[in-house]
Formats: C-alpha cells, sequence, structure tokens
C-alpha cells in the first residue's frame, strides 16, 4: 500500500501569515501522497462581530445559525482555502481546494445533540460527518493534485453545513485507510500533548487508550484536548495507521516521530 499523508493545520496557525507561510513551504516539500485539512481561524468570528452577528459557543463549539453560515462559508470555504491552494501553487505543490459540497466529498447531517439534563441542543447549522467520498479523493491524489480540504460539507439536499475542521481530518483518514497506508497528523502551536499545559517541555512522547484514561481522570488532560484525543483514537481503531499531534513549525519532525506525541493502541 501507498501511504499517505492527512495533515490538519489548526486555527491559530492559520491567524498567524508568518507561521503558516513556513508550515506550507514544509507541507509542500513532502514527496508522498497527501492531504491538507485546515481549521478556520479568527477571521470568522472577527467579520461577523463587525456585522453585529453575535456568536455563541456550546461546550466550545460555534452555534452556526443562518447568516453564521454565509460568513464561514465565505471565510473558510472562501479566503483561507484559496489563500493556502494559491501559497501551495506557489511552491510547486499542485493543490486543489474541496469543501464537502465539491465532487460530494463529504455528506453530514444536522447535529442532534441533546446536554447533561437531556435538553436538545440545537447548534443550528453544524454538520457531523457521515460519509467520505474516498474514491472521488483518491482520483484527484492519482492525478497529482493535494486536496486542500475546507471544514464545509453539506448534506446532499442543497444545505451547507460547518463541520469541525479535527472531525473532517479523522473522517478523511478513515475513509483512505482503505486504500492507503494513512498516517494522521495533527498540527498546531504546542509541541504535542503536555503533562503541564504551561511546559511545552512536558511533551507526552507516546499515549495508549489506558494511560489517555489515566490523565482524564486526573484532569491532566481537559477541554479543548479531549475532542481532538477522541478524534486520534477513533481513527486508530478504525484502521489508520498512526496519529501524530504536535507543533506544526516542527512538521518535517513529526513526520520522522522524532517530534509531537504519537498515538497508538497500546
Amino acid at each position: 500500500m501507498e501511504k499517505l499523508y492527512i495533515i490538519k493545520i489548526g486555527g491559530n496557525v492559520v491567524d498567524d501569515e508568518s507561521a503558516l507561510a513556513q508550515f506550507l513551504h514544509n507541507f509542500a516539500s513532502i514527496q508522498a501522497n497527501k492531504i491538507l485539512v485546515h481549521g478556520g481561524g479568527k477571521l470568522a468570528t472577527r467579520i461577523a462581530e463587525a456585522m453585529g452577528i453575535q456568536q455563541q459557543l456550546v461546550e466550545g463549539r460555534r452555534i452556526t445559525d443562518a447568516e453564521t453560515l454565509k460568513i464561514v462559508t465565505m471565510v473558510y470555504a472562501g479566503y483561507i482555502n484559496k489563500n493556502i491552494v494559491a501559497q501551495l501553487q506557489q511552491h510547486h505543490c499542485n493543490a486543489i481546494g474541496l469543501s464537502g459540497a465539491d465532487g460530494n466529498a463529504m455528506v453530514a447531517h444536522k447535529r442532534n445533540k441533546t446536554d447533561a439534563l437531556g435538553k436538545a441542543v440545537d447548534f443550528g447549522f453544524v454538520g457531523d460527518v457521515d460519509a467520505v467520498n474516498a474514491n472521488f479523493i483518491h482520483q484527484l491524489i492519482a492525478q497529482g493534485n493535494t486536496p486542500v480540504m475546507a471544514p464545509i460539507t453539506h448534506n446532499g439536499a442543497g444545505q451547507l453545513l460547518n463541520t469541525n475542521a479535527d472531525t473532517i481530518a479523522q473522517e478523511t483518514a478513515v475513509a483512505m485507510a482503505k486504500l492507503y497506508e494513512t498516517v494522521l497528523i495533527y498540527s498546531f502551536e504546542k509541541s504535542g500533548v503536555l503533562l503541564d499545559t504551561n511546559d511545552e517541555a512536558s511533551v507526552i512522547k507516546a499515549l495508549t487508550p489506558a494511560y489517555y484514561a489515566s490523565l482524564k481522570e486526573q484532569q491532566v488532560i481537559y477541554a479543548g484536548m479531549i475532542p481532538k484525543l477522541d478524534n486520534a483514537f477513533a481513527a486508530i481503531q478504525k484502521g489508520v495507521s498512526k496519529v501524530i499531534i504536535g507543533k506544526a513549525a516542527q512538521l518535517n519532525l513529526l513526520l520522522q516521530q522524532q517530534s509531537g506525541t504519537t498515538i497508538s493502541n497500546g
């Protein structure tokens, strides 16, 4: 099986022009099959606030009303996606930007969740993934393209949906694992999964399900890292070869497993 790297770049790096440019230079130099999944950063929030559209969060996730959906689609699948594609073309990486609607790449359904009391929570136009069109993405790669995936999906009935980029990366990796030896890399501003969030030197080199459960119980790992790690372990359980979490600025070292945190079944 050929190897495929699926690399997700976090929103904080997307917000930093210099950090993003350096990351994309390193990404373009990878001499292997690759897919880039990007987050949205803070630009959509800034534009929404400037337009007087109040932003609401539930459990750290954005509630996407109809007006916010217009903004995140324009920003994520428009400006950010095409800016990334243009920079990759500068480095002779033949990138092609995709939302989930393009080529029917990713179908999702509107999120239906309840809170701890069993009360329904309306996240608006937020999508949870149902299916990934692995054959379409494979065809793009086989033709020499590098897909760049924005965190916008669709429901197959004409409705766009805002979808978590970590989840898009995980679902894509699982789907592509049937066709490639797939490595999923979550790259962001931190050096990996940290024992102490204030100490970049406290990187956990390897994380197994048992160790992860223990750290959660001790509340060493909490808040924003839990969804990312839950996605990572779900990917491993469904056939992804490796998941690595670490600093975007150290992408070359992450590829060689010389940096960051490696997730495994133990």
